[in-house]
C-alpha cells in the first residue's frame, strides 16, 4: 500500500513563545519505505513543492503526541468510571484528581506545546500554499484542506480539555508573549469552519491512496463528533444534533466503509488497515524515526510475568499494570456475556505457560502446586466466582474477580503489540485506530436519541449490536425502544470503545463526569470536584504570556 512520510519532529517554526525544532527526520506510514534523516531546513523550504508536502507530513506527525501515548491515555482513560489505578506509575494523581494534578503537569504541557507547534505548521501551510510552484492546484488545495483538518482536530481536543485557548489562525514567525483566551463559541465556530472548508478538497473516499492521509470520510466523522459535543457545550445551538446526524449518515452511506463481521478482527494485530477503519495514526518499526512510538500496549496489562509458569514475552506484553478496570466496567458494561461477544474478545482471559516447571501456587490456593509443560494453560480468568471445588480440579491457577487487585486483573487486549523487537521495548509500532465506523454508528445513535428520533436510534444501535453478537444470538442482542435510555447510551459506548481514548470526553460531554467518578471510581471519588471538568492551563503558558495570569487567566479551581 502506498504511504507517505512524516517528519519526526512537529514544528517548522515557533509559536506562543515555544521554539519548535525544524524537520529533524522523516517517518513513514509503513515499514517498506526507506527513511532518511533530514536536518538544517531553512524557513524558505516550505515555499517549495517538496517543502510544502513535507510540512504537511510534519503537521500529521503532531498527532503522535496524542494517540497511543501515555499522555493521551492518561487524559482520557484515567479519572473516569471505567478505569482506575493499577499498581504502578507516577501519574496516579491523574486518576485520583488530588492536588498533585496541578498547573505544572508535564503531560498537559507536552500536549499544549506539541499541538500549538502542529497548529503553527498548519497555519504556515494554509498561508504559503497558494504561492508554491511545482504542484498542481488540486494538490495544493488538498494540502491546505489536510492542514485545516489537523488544525480543527487540535483545537477540538484542546477546547474539550481546557475550554478557551489562544485561537491562532496565522503563522507565528517568532516567539511572542501577546496571547489571549478565546471563547468556546469562537473556537467551535472556527473548528466547524475549518472542517467545512476542508471537505470539498479532500479525497472523496474512505481511505487515501496514500494511507494515513485524512479523507473526506474522516473529516465528516470528526465534524459529526464536533456537533455532537457542541450540542451540550456552552456554545450549543438548536440544530447541532441535526447537523451531527447529517454528517454521520454521510460517513456511513457514502464511502463504502463497513463493519467487519467479527469484532475481534478490528484490533487484530496486522489487520489495522481494515475496512472498518476511517483514519489511523501511523507509526513505524524504525527506532530512528518512531520517536516514542505507539506505547498503548504497556498500560492495560496485568502482572502475569512473575506468576507461576510465566515470564515476560512479547506476545503477552510488557505489563505496566497502569489501568485496572472498575467494577462498573466488568459487572455493568460487560454483564451480558452469553449474547455479547465483546467481553471475551476485548479481554485476555488465558495465559499459556512459557516457563515450564513445578511451582507453588500464588493467588489460587485451592491447590498447593501447579506443573506446566510449554503451552499449557497457566492462568485462567473465568470472569465470575468459580466455586472453590471447581477451581481445585483445574491444573492451572484460576483468577476470580474477588482476587483481583492492583497487580493482577483482567487485561484489555486491543493494544497488545507482539511484533516488538524484544520483551522490554516500549516504543510500539502498530498504527493507532483513531476513527472507525462503529464509533460513527454510536455517535449517530446518540444524536438520534437526544433529538428524540428513538426509532431511528434503536435501528442504528442494533447495527453495532448485531455485529457484536455470538453466532446464533443476534436476535437476543437487538434492543427495543423501551431499553434505550441514557444508561444504555453510556454503557454501549464502553462495550465497543473501551480503552480507545474517548471516555473522559464522553463523560464531560454528557455533563456527568463528577457524578460517575464518585459513583464508580472509588480511588478518585473523595477528591474529584466540579472544576475538574476542565484541565488546568499549563503554567508555562501563563508564565510566558504578557501579564501572566492577568493576560492569560487560569481555569477556575486550579
Amino acid at each position: 500500500m502506498k504511504s507517505f512520510k512524516l517528519f519526526k519532529k512537529i514544528s517548522l517554526l515557533a509559536n506562543l513563545g515555544l521554539i519548535g525544532t525544524l524537520g529533524l527526520g522523516l517517518q513513514s506510514c509503513n515499514d517498506l519505505l526507506t527513511e532518511n534523516v533530514v536536518s538544517r531546513i531553512g524557513n524558505d523550504y516550505i515555499n517549495t513543492a517538496k517543502g510544502l508536502n513535507d510540512a504537511t507530513s510534519a503537521a500529521y506527525s503532531s498527532l503522535r503526541s496524542w494517540y497511543g501515548t501515555e499522555r493521551g491515555m492518561n487524559l482520557t482513560i484515567f479519572g473516569t468510571d471505567s478505569y482506575t489505578n493499577g499498581a504502578d506509575g507516577s501519574w496516579k494523581f491523574m486518576n485520583t484528581y488530588t492536588t498533585d494534578f496541578d498547573t505544572r503537569n508535564g503531560q498537559l504541557a507536552e500536549v499544549w506545546n506539541d499541538f500549538y507547534q502542529g497548529i503553527n505548521t498548519c497555519n504556515a501551510i494554509i498561508e504559503r500554499a497558494p504561492a508554491v510552484t511545482g504542484l498542481t492546484d488540486a494538490v495544493k488545495k488538498q494540502r491546505v484542506a489536510e492542514a485545516k483538518f489537523i488544525r480543527a482536530h487540535h483545537y477540538f481536543i484542546m477546547t474539550q480539555l481546557f475550554g478557551g485557548v489562544d485561537l491562532r489562525l496565522t503563522e507565528t514567525l517568532a516567539p511572542t508573549k501577546i496571547v489571549k483566551r478565546s471563547t468556546v463559541a469562537q473556537q467551535y465556530a472556527q473548528i466547524i469552519k475549518d472542517l467545512t472548508e476542508a471537505l470539498p478538497d479532500l479525497e472523496n473516499k474512505a481511505r487515501s491512496s496514500e494511507y494515513g492521509r485524512i479523507t473526506r470520510a474522516g473529516a465528516e466523522h470528526l465534524l459529526g463528533r464536533v456537533y455532537l459535543t457542541k450540542a451540550t457545550s456552552v456554545a450549543k445551538a438548536g440544530d447541532d444534533y441535526a447537523k451531527a446526524i447529517a454528517s454521520l449518515k454521510n460517513v456511513i452511506n457514502n464511502y463504502g466503509i463497513s463493519l467487519l463481521p467479527d469484532f475481534a478482527d478490528v484490533h487484530k494485530q496486522g489487520n489495522e488497515a481494515n475496512n472498518e477503519v476511517i483514519w489511523s495514526i501511523q507509526y513505524t518499526r524504525d527506532p530512528l524515526t518512531n520517536a516514542g512510538g505507539n506505547n498503548a500496549h504497556v498500560f492495560f496489562g496485568m502482572e502475569y510475568d512473575v506468576l507461576p509458569g510465566m515470564q515476560r514475552d512479547t506476545e503477552n506484553g510488557r505489563p505496566f499494570k497502569r489501568y485496572k478496570p472498575t467494577n462498573y466496567t466488568l459487572d455493568v458494561v460487560f454483564k451480558d456475556r452469553e449474547n455479547d461477544s465483546r467481553y471475551k474478545k476485548s479481554f485476555k482471559d488465558t495465559y499459556l505457560s512459557n516457563r515450564p516447571g513445578t511451582y507453588n501456587t500464588s493467588f489460587d490456593l485451592t491447590k498447593k502446586t501447579v506443573t506446566f509443560a510449554l503451552g499449557d494453560t497457566a492462568i485462567y480468568l473465568p470472569g465470575y466466582e468459580m466455586p472453590e471445588s471447581e477451581r481445585a480440579k483445574k491444573k492451572y491457577q484460576v483468577l476470580v474477580p474477588s482476587r483481583y487487585d492492583e497487580r493482577i486483573f483482567l487485561a484489555l487486549n486491543k493494544h497488545f503489540d507482539g511484533a516488538r523487537v524484544d520483551r522490554t521495548q516500549f516504543e510500539g509500532g502498530r498504527d493507532f485506530i483513531a476513527f472507525r465506523l462503529a464509533d460513527t454508528y454510536l455517535m449517530l445513535g446518540e444524536a438520534q436519541f437526544f433529538s428524540g428520533a428513538i426509532s431511528d436510534a434503536v435501528n442504528t444501535y442494533n447495527v453495532v449490536r448485531r455485529r457484536a453478537a455470538w453466532p446464533g444470538k443476534e436476535s437476543a442482542m437487538l434492543i427495543t425502544a423501551d431499553k434505550l435510555n441514557i444508561n444504555f447510551v453510556m454503557d454501549e459506548r464502553e462495550r465497543e470503545l473501551l480503552g480507545e481514548q474517548s471516555r473522559w470526553f464522553d463523560l464531560a460531554r454528557w455533563g456527568n463526569l463528577i457524578e460517575r467518578v464518585k459513583l464508580y471510581n472509588a480511588q478518585a471519588a473523595p477528591y474529584i470536584k466540579p472544576h475538574h471538568v476542565l484541565r488546568p492551563i499549563p503554567q508555562i503558558q501563563i508564565d510566558r504570556a504578557e501579564g501572566t495570569s492577568t493576560g492569560f487567566p487560569q481555569n477556575p479551581g486550579y
